[in-house]
């Protein structure tokens, strides 16, 4: 019999590696967040000359993928790759070694 629950799961958190790069503006926003490590949205819009309605659009998809993670410093919100997802960290690490070579 199989586990109901965990294949609940499973479908819930399955990501397809096409969804993450749907967008140009998307795959520009992760470029950016994982060569320069943390930015806030007025950095990524510079970075990215993208204009902030969409800027935000993308990284609260990332966010409820739990590729980035989202730290408050008052008003301020810093943005980062989330090391703890391991799709994440590979992800950042295949940018930053295509980036430099």
């Amino acid at each position: 019999m199989k586990n109901e629950s965990s294949e609940f799961n499973r479908e819930k958190y399955y990501l397809n590696i096409i969804d993450v790069f749907n967008s140009r503006a998307r795959t520009k926003i992760i470029e950016i967040l994982a060569i320069n490590n943390e930015l806030n949205i007025s950095q990524i819009i510079k970075k990215t000359s993208l204009n902030h309605s969409c800027v935000k659009f993308h990284l609260d998809y990332l966010k409820k993928i739990d590729f980035i993670q989202e730290k408050k410093f008052g008003r301020i919100k810093i943005y980062r790759f989330k090391d703890e997802n391991i799709n994440a960290r590979a992800l950042k690490k295949l940018i930053e070694l295509w980036s430099f070579e």
